[in-house]
């Protein structure tokens, strides 16, 4: 399940949980994906500092939200994993998905709105319109 910190991915986990705890062993695992586009014209140095960055925030996203909603998990009796990644959030997770065998990724609904997500999309829909596994947008 991807979860992006916000109440909506609170919705996911719940929903998650659920599902996970009404199958038999079934595991959960919690994914947080960082946005990240590996394109830019930068320096060495520019480069250097942004990889340093990129560290930085995989360790704080660990320690706040995937994590903690691990722990959550397995004090209510789920058994589950979790990772944070860079990247395209719909491509990290389906392929997350794939080569973990997963048989159904929940979300929650897009934590921002506006005219940009209705013009270009979210990862929800991205993730729904072109998965061969099913996706639960719950929110």
């Amino acid at each position: 399940m991807g979860s992006d910190g916000h109440e909506t991915g609170g919705w996911a986990l719940d929903h998650a949980k659920r599902l996970t705890a009404a199958m038999e062993d079934a595991a959960l695992l919690v994914v947080y994906v960082i946005g990240w586009s590996p394109h830019s014209f930068q320096t060495a140095e520019e480069n250097a500092e942004r990889h340093k960055r990129r560290l930085e925030e995989v360790v704080a996203a660990q320690d706040r939200i995937v994590d903690p909603a691990v722990a959550a998990l397995a004090k209510a009796g789920v058994t589950a994993s979790g990772f944070v990644h860079h990247g395209d959030v719909a491509d990290k997770l389906h392929r997350l998905a794939e080569e973990n065998g997963a048989d159904l990724i929940a979300i929650g609904r897009a934590s921002k709105g506006g005219f940009s997500q209705r013009l270009f999309g979210s990862s929800g829909v991205n993730l729904a319109m072109y998965l061969t596994i099913p996706v639960t947008v719950a929110g």
